[in-house]
């Protein structure tokens, strides 16, 4: 894959951060944003690392909760599933985490990073393939990606971005993978994606039915694509959260009738 360049979402912050630095590197920096956050203000605090396909769902929730829970501040740090759990093994201060994959959440559980006795899926998403608006053309089926007009196919890093480990899944159950994979420039989220098409810096590009819907004009839906399983968004307090009881009524608020208005107004399904 050909990278653009390496983002990463804190609160409503943009960190760009050259793909070439270390992981050590971008861990300690991560730790330290997320640090600095948790001490801007006093009082009860929730600090909440959540995909980045749901960046606009979650500030909408975030006072939700706080006006159910009067003084408590939400801090919230979106990315790639990965990079989120990375930052987490590398210590930054989370309370609660929200994957957009199971696999990522199982990969927590068993690295002992969350309180799996907790653990819940809240959500559900569709994973879809959408074009620039002006695109003169769009892709009928998977297959068409192989023709010489779709030169430039965006998708999430498969190893770290869970959109992009169903796009590989998927284009290789097609048989597609080792011709397609040539032609993918590789994103550090699924917001990423989505921005390389809207600004038609590619032909093409692997995102869920949610992001693809907040940039209606820009982008186009080309296809929905299936999957070998249901994308599922699990969410879990941290283990050794200094937040516990916070961390959990979060997860709890999650399931809640508020909560599933606001994911259902932004597209998600239910689990």
């Amino acid at each position: 894959m050909s990278p653009l360049r390496s983002d990463i979402y804190t609160d409503s912050y943009r960190y760009l951060l050259p793909a070439t630095l270390s992981k050590r590197f971008v861990h300690a920096a991560a730790a330290i944003v997320v640090a600095g956050m948790a001490c801007a203000a006093g009082g009860a605090e929730v600090t909440v690392s959540a995909a980045a396909s749901l960046t606009t769902a979650f500030k909408e929730l975030a006072p939700l909760f706080t006006a159910a829970n009067p003084g408590v501040v939400v801090r919230l740090n979106f990315g790639a599933s990965g990079a989120l759990l990375q930052q987490m093994a590398a210590g930054a201060p989370v309370d609660v985490f929200a994957s957009a994959d199971v696999e990522t959440m199982d990969q927590a559980q068993s690295r002992k990073l969350i309180d799996a006795t907790w653990r819940r899926d809240f959500a559900a998403n569709t994973l879809v393939l959408v074009v620039p608006a002006a695109a003169s053309a769009a892709p009928n089926t998977l297959a068409d990606l192989a023709r010489p007009e779709f030169a430039r196919i965006a998708i999430g890093w498969p190893a770290s971005v869970p959109v992009g480990r169903y796009a590989k899944g998927a284009l290789a159950a097609a048989g597609l993978w080792a011709r397609i994979e040539p032609k993918t420039i590789g994103a550090g989220n699924v917001r990423q994606v989505l921005d390389y098409v809207a600004r038609g810096e590619v032909d093409a590009g692997f995102v869920y039915a949610t992001d693809a819907a907040l940039m209606a004009g820009k982008v186009r839906v080309a296809l929905t694509v299936p999957t070998a399983t249901p994308l599922l968004y699990p969410v879990a307090p941290v283990a050794g959260s200094a937040n516990l009881t916070l961390a959990r009524r979060f997860v709890v608020f999650l399931s809640s009738e508020a909560a599933r208005s606001v994911l259902s107004r932004h597209g998600f399904g239910a689990p």
